[in-house]
């Protein structure tokens, strides 16, 4: 029975080299000439450093066309709150990597809402949908990638005929 899986995850050397070019391009801008301003990646953890709360939001802007241009989807970041505290400005940008269990049951649901001949079921981080023809799973793929899908960074792998 063909069947395939709805994942959120991103290459984590992708991810290093994307956070190395917003670097690289943060000491280059002239906007940034003379500012004291960086990003570091720890782990899934993005941390911004500037000298300016407008400055964090301008980081973040190159930040998320930097991982465009690496292939990972700018849905998976999701920006802390800015601490503003004295002379620095900091910013935490966590890149969520699999799909939480609210997120797996609103993809379920949506499915199940279509009332394609699919079936759907959640698999710890991810959701494993099975059906009788390949155009029905298909049909689910452009269902999800569609203006009605969630807003979440969805990859689909392990298809199987």
């Amino acid at each position: 029975m063909p069947s395939f899986d709805i994942v959120s995850e991103f290459d984590g050397h992708e991810a290093t080299n994307a956070v190395d070019q917003a670097n690289r391009e943060i000491q280059t801008r002239f906007d940034f000439r003379g500012v004291d301003a960086s990003f570091r990646l720890e782990g899934e953890v993005v941390h911004i450093e500037a000298e300016a709360d407008f400055q964090l939001q301008q980081m973040l802007d190159v930040l998320r066309n930097r991982l465009i241009a690496r292939g990972i989807d700018a849905r998976c970041m999701d920006p802390q709150e800015p601490q503003l505290g004295g002379v620095k400005a900091r910013q935490e940008v966590k890149l969520k990597q699999g799909l939480e269990a609210a997120e797996c049951k609103q993809v379920v649901k949506l499915i199940k809402d279509a009332k394609l001949k699919v079936q759907a079921q959640i698999q710890g981080d991810k959701v494993r949908v099975t059906g009788k023809k390949r155009d029905d799973l298909q049909a689910v793929i452009a269902l999800l990638k569609g203006e009605q899908g969630p807003e979440l960074a969805l990859q689909y792998n392990n298809f199987r005929d």
